[in-house]
């Protein structure tokens, strides 16, 4: 018998075997999980059993087939490389753990989409019923486990019948024993999978990392609203316009004469609008607070032309009124005082008609032989608000100007301004609208407004807050991990100083804690000086530690410097935004080419 043909049928063995193994362990937990998920939901809602697991089964059954092809995957590598009962035992709950964590972060992702009151018990329940279907599954199958793992598929004893022939097979090729391929490369092989396994293992602190990073951003929102709320909320304001009422005959069903009352709604022919924006700060906890006071002017005229259906006999003059759409009212901090003709009017909280606009001002205005070709106004309204600040171009020429100092302001809305800049010391933009780029007349009647399709403005955004730059933070962790991890796995190559998967741990878990260093340093001083004294901690500390393992300043300098220059490219990735992309797939391009370059004489197969 060859050495080939007996190696081909010990992993006809191997394979076959595990694939038993694994679809045994995958049906019963199976079973177990979607019963456990059956019962929880039995019990949440209080509803039947038997259609609840039909259809909670076949689902259960489709979505964990890929543990099944790892289970499979894991168990054959298992088997072929680890001789010893107890390491592949060990190696086999530790892949069953594995497999575990991984549909535990997918369920996480799965709560975090539905984002409902309850997704973090959902989420607890469905790890729960994984834990326990996992210890079911296996517990149901210990026989088979400890019969697979117990066996030894290439014997001692089989080899004798082929020593000599190999032996002599060697001779006749004078092939050196140190030439060849020994079995000692398994523990390489072993080695990597291990190392491959943790940094997937230690991506887990980073999804935590990412909930609490949203978790402290929700925090900051939440206050951000409470403050508004109190103070006032994003104001959208027009400019003013009148309501004139008028009276109309029809006929009803009798055919008898009736009047009915019925509003024109007359928008102004020019209007010139400026506004100064404040920016406001205030202090709420740890955290700031933008909101904002504004003073802006209306000036303009009316030009009264009648549609050729209403005479002026019909137009009811002294019930007219004078209108202002605004938001929020609270945000009002000096009585709205409006000069129309020879009147001065004081604007109270309600509108008489409210097809154009919901919420605004009015006072009512008698227009009993006034000028109708130019009837001008003009009034000015101090107000608060928060987070924007927009307009609606309420009539049929019209220009708004809007001033601030705040550096960093974001035009949004239906229209961009015509003309616009922006400095370290405030912002300046302007808009315009002629009858031309509207859709609509200076009379308006049986309208059917819808303000969102208008408004335009300017809103207060805070530079990329720490929040957001942490969680980009995050995104990288991948690429320290790894690449931490995989320098120390060629330097234990190098210097045949095997470090433990524990120590991997806490290199891992060092790597980890800075992000939540850098999170709550940014709630306190600036990003970049968080982040700089969370890079140099984390730095200094897994220097120091490799210094001590591989018992050399040198190899703890060459750690320092590679970690140095992962933060620094992180960093600048970071502060990137239009180039991120591009600059994180050229970094990435050089960084993979060093790993090579540095790597390119490691012999993998050592004699």
């Amino acid at each position: 018998m060859s050495l080939n043909f007996v190696k081909q049928s010990a992993l006809n063995n191997i394979i076959s075997h595990s694939a038993s193994l694994a679809a045994s362990i995958w049906i019963k937990t199976a079973l177990c999980f979607g019963g456990l998920l059956m019962l929880e939901m039995m019990l949440a809602q209080g509803g039947g059993g038997g259609v609840l697991f039909l259809l909670t089964l076949p689902i259960t059954i489709i979505v964990s087939l890929p543990a099944v092809v790892g289970l499979f995957i894991g168990t054959s590598l298992i088997l072929r490389f680890i001789p010893a009962y107890g390491q592949r035992l060990k190696l086999f709950v530790l892949l069953l753990f594995v497999i575990l964590l991984f549909y535990s972060v997918v369920a996480v992702e799965i709560a975090r989409i539905f984002d409902h009151q309850y997704r973090w018990a959902w989420w607890l329940a469905i790890t729960a019923s994984l834990i326990a279907s996992v210890i079911l599954g296996s517990y149901l199958t210990r026989s088979d486990i400890n019969e697979l793992l117990s066996t030894d598929f290439f014997p001692v004893h089989s080899s004798t019948n082929y020593t000599t022939h190999q032996t002599s097979m060697e001779q006749q090729l004078n092939v050196p024993a140190e030439d060849k391929p020994a079995e000692s490369n398994s523990p390489i092989l072993f080695k990597g999978i291990i190392t491959g396994v943790l940094i997937l293992l230690m991506m887990v602190p980073t999804l935590f990392i990412s909930s609490l990073v949203q978790e402290r951003k929700g925090r900051q929102q939440e206050i951000v609203r409470e403050v508004s709320q109190r103070w006032a909320g994003a104001q959208k304001l027009s400019g003013l316009f009148l309501v004139l009422p008028y009276e109309a005959q029809f006929q009803n069903d009798k055919g008898k004469e009736v009047k009915i009352r019925k509003e024109l709604i007359l928008l102004p022919e020019e209007l010139k609008v400026g506004s100064e924006l404040n920016p406001v700060v205030r202090k709420r906890s740890i955290y700031d607070v933008l909101l904002y006071r504004t003073d802006t002017k209306f000036n303009g005229h009316f030009t009264i032309q009648l549609p050729k259906d209403i005479s002026v006999e019909k137009v009811l003059w002294k019930e007219a009124s004078v209108c202002l759409g605004l938001s929020d009212i609270k945000g009002i901090e000096e009585k709205v005082l409006v000069q129309i003709g020879q009147q001065k009017l004081e604007l109270a909280p309600g509108l008489p008609n409210k097809e154009v606009l919901k919420t605004g001002l009015s006072a009512p205005v008698d227009l009993t032989g006034i000028d109708l070709s130019r009837l001008e106004f003009s009034t000015q309204v101090k107000l608060k608000g928060s987070e924007q600040l927009h307009f609606i171009p309420l009539a049929g020429n019209s220009s708004y100007a809007v001033a601030s100092s705040w550096p960093s302001p974001s035009f949004d809305g239906t229209s961009l301004p015509a003309e616009h800049l922006v400095k370290d010391g405030g912002f300046t933009a302007n808009w315009s609208f002629s009858k031309a780029n509207l859709p609509f007349g200076t009379i308006m009647r049986d309208a059917e407004f819808n303000e969102e399709d208008f408004s335009f403005g300017v809103s207060m955004v805070q530079p990329a807050d720490q929040y957001s730059k942490t969680e980009r933070s995050v995104k990288y962790a991948i690429l320290f991990i790894g690449l931490t991890f995989s320098l120390f796995l060629v330097i234990e190559l190098m210097q045949k100083k095997p470090v433990h998967p524990i120590q991997y741990v806490l290199i891992g878990i060092a790597l980890s804690v800075f992000y939540t260093l850098l999170l709550s340093l940014s709630e306190f001083i600036a990003f970049d000086s968080a982040y700089a004294i969370a890079a140099v901690a984390t730095i200094g500390l897994i220097t120091f530690y490799a210094s001590a393992h591989f018992k050399s300043w040198k190899t703890a300098s060459l750690f320092g410097l590679v970690l140095s220059c992962l933060y620094l490219f992180a960093f600048v990735l970071v502060r990137l935004e239009d180039t991120a992309l591009l600059v994180g797939s050229i970094g990435l391009f050089i960084i993979l080419a060093l790993v090579m370059f540095g790597t390119r004489k490691i012999n993998w197969y050592p004699a």
